[in-house]
């Protein structure tokens, strides 16, 4: 869609022009903008049209914007003119220079040393394992609603964090943490994303938190969790370099630990395998665990979505061999399972994860006679294109159906949950496959219900886009 013709162009002059928030009313919405986003800019955009200039907190000039074609723009046909911005650069101070921070030939040599740990066939052997941890998870909910009439009450946000953290937790370290450091893990995570996207909304109060001392205390954090993770690793190397060990675990943290730079032949550094490794269980955890959530809140409401998952599960079970013993669904299996991969789709619509991305102009560039000059920095609102009603049918309904064959969204790349172009993110696979595998063995057990009377639950967007606290859900059994 065009961009719109304003008299008050944010750039140098000449067609088309930006519409632009005055500073002074991006400072009085700043405080606003750091309670809940959300409101506020779907706001701005429902004013100005699809993209808009504003002051991040009142000081940091940007670009926001929801047109699929100015996203595609960044993100894939000229990617290679826009770089993170020191927004994502600067969370590098807590989470390492992994492939989410990292930038230029560095990233490109790291993503593709990793890119074959999650090619679809090493996705492919760890549906095993995935439903092994599930099973685990659930089977204490089972024992419970048996005991409490047939319902067990749980903590959605809490469940599902717990969840997929053991999955990721398997999947790169072969261990299950102890349940006292997955919660401090977890909370370590929390805190440290809550600080610093504060430190981007509200850039006026850096002088006074770092008077507070709040960011060594944060830096100390950072390094607890680094600590804990560390000896993780450090265990694995002291395993593997025992006389007479065994063979080691066929896990991601073994190929970190295993893969060779095809020019020098040299293995990545301590440094580089805790940075990879810390991106990975973050990663890894936290953006399922957030659409998880989002889609149980979903089914909860529209019973008959999950009913539907349920029956092509039946379906799909019936066509075993007579007599075949109880197993878990093979990967060929969840291939014949889509039901359940739309409702992940449609959640994940609804509810993006990455609800926004930022990029900046490396040079000068252009976009439908638009010019950006060097420097521009993007703000790629997610959230919002998933939502436009110019670009989806019914945008705000729960209709998994939409990402059914032939049913194509109005424009292309309206859809954007794992980002785009060489940077789409590098566990995609892995991810989509442990929410479908979450998705139908929790609806194999249990009806999945929300209290009533209770109020809509209002998002909190932090990195991820979580929910505001936790919120109840009644797990009935079938």
């Amino acid at each position: 869609m065009p961009l719109p013709a304003m008299a008050d162009s944010a750039f140098a002059s000449g067609a088309p022009r930006l519409p632009q928030v005055p500073r002074w009313q991006s400072i009085l919405r700043s405080f606003a903008l750091a309670k809940d986003p959300l409101p506020v800019l779907d706001t701005t955009l429902r004013r100005f049209g699809d993209t808009v200039q504003l002051y991040i907190g009142g000081v940091q000039k940007s670009v926001l914007t929801q047109d699929p074609g100015l996203i595609q723009h960044v993100l894939q046909k000229n990617h290679r003119n826009y770089a993170k911005s020191q927004f994502t650069q600067g969370f590098a101070r807590y989470v390492g220079h992994g492939l989410l921070t990292n930038e230029g030939a560095d990233w490109l040599r790291q993503r593709r040393l990793i890119q074959p740990g999650f090619h679809r066939q090493r996705v492919a052997s760890l549906t095993g394992l995935m439903q092994e941890i599930v099973a685990e998870t659930l089977a204490p909910l089972r024992v419970q609603a048996a005991e409490s009439g047939g319902t067990v009450a749980v903590a959605a946000h809490a469940l599902m964090t717990q969840l997929t953290f053991r999955i990721i937790a398997r999947s790169v370290f072969s261990t299950n943490f102890a349940a006292a450091e997955l919660d401090r893990v977890a909370g370590l995570i929390t805190e440290i994303q809550a600080f610093y996207v504060r430190t981007i909304r509200q850039p006026y109060l850096k002088p006074w938190l770092r008077l507070r001392g709040q960011f060594r205390y944060h830096d100390q954090l950072t390094a607890e969790l680094r600590t804990l993770l560390g000896g993780y690793i450090e265990q694995r190397r002291q395993a593997n370099a025992a006389p007479g060990a065994p063979a080691p675990p066929d896990d991601l943290l073994q190929m970190l630990l295993d893969v060779r730079y095809e020019d020098t032949g040299q293995p990545m550094t301590t440094a580089q395998v805790l940075d990879e490794a810390l991106i990975l269980l973050i990663a890894g955890h936290e953006t399922s665990a957030n659409a998880l959530t989002w889609l149980l809140y979903l089914l909860a409401q529209h019973p008959a979505e999950a009913a539907a998952i349920r029956a092509e599960t039946a379906a799909v079970l019936a066509s075993r061999p007579p007599g075949a013993a109880p197993a878990p669904f093979t990967f060929e299996e969840l291939l014949r399972l889509s039901r359940a991969q739309y409702a992940v789709q449609e959640a994940m619509r609804l509810f993006p994860p990455a609800w926004m991305v930022d990029r900046v102009a490396l040079a000068d560039d252009e976009y439908q006679g638009l010019r950006i000059p060097k420097g521009t920095l993007f703000s790629l609102y997610i959230y919002g294109l998933h939502r436009a009603p110019q670009y989806w049918p019914a945008a705000t309904e729960f209709r998994p159906l939409r990402f059914a064959p032939g049913q194509e969204p109005l424009v292309p790349a309206a859809y954007a949950p794992f980002g785009g172009g060489p940077r789409l993110c590098i566990g995609m696979q892995f991810a989509l496959t442990e929410m479908q595998l979450v998705t139908l063995e929790l609806l194999r057990h249990f009806e999945v219900e929300r209290p009533a009377g209770q109020p809509p639950v209002p998002t909190q967007p932090l990195i991820t886009l979580r929910p505001r606290g936790d919120f109840a859900l009644t797990l009935r059994l079938r």
